[in-house]
């Protein structure tokens, strides 16, 4: 593509609501997961006794298992969720945008 076509699609409000679509929902999942991260880490660091108690009498599985594991299938789901958005809703807008700006070249 020429650097017209670029320039044309900066201009593009569409443009600018992609990216701000994009860019927040980035942030979201990126501090959530950031936020859940560091507050487990902050956990072991200052309550490591509760991390070894187990979820249940007689159960097998301590806590500390129990929430790593949850945020291991917490942070897969998170990428899932991003990949869909990414490749379905942002793909879709950027396609609208290449259209646009070829349309207004010819």
């Amino acid at each position: 593509m020429s650097s017209m076509i670029y320039e044309r699609m900066r201009v593009n409000p569409k443009f600018h609501e992609l990216v701000q679509k994009r860019g927040r929902f980035a942030w979201t999942l990126a501090t959530i997961v950031l936020v859940l991260f560091y507050g487990f880490f902050m956990l072991v660091a200052f309550n490591p006794g509760l991390l070894g108690q187990k979820i249940a009498e007689g159960s097998m599985w301590p806590i500390g298992y129990t929430i790593e594991l949850a945020l291991f299938i917490f942070f897969w789901l998170t990428t899932v969720v991003y990949v869909r958005r990414a490749n379905g809703e942002f793909d879709d807008l950027t396609q609208e945008l290449i259209k646009d700006a070829q349309k207004e070249g010819k």
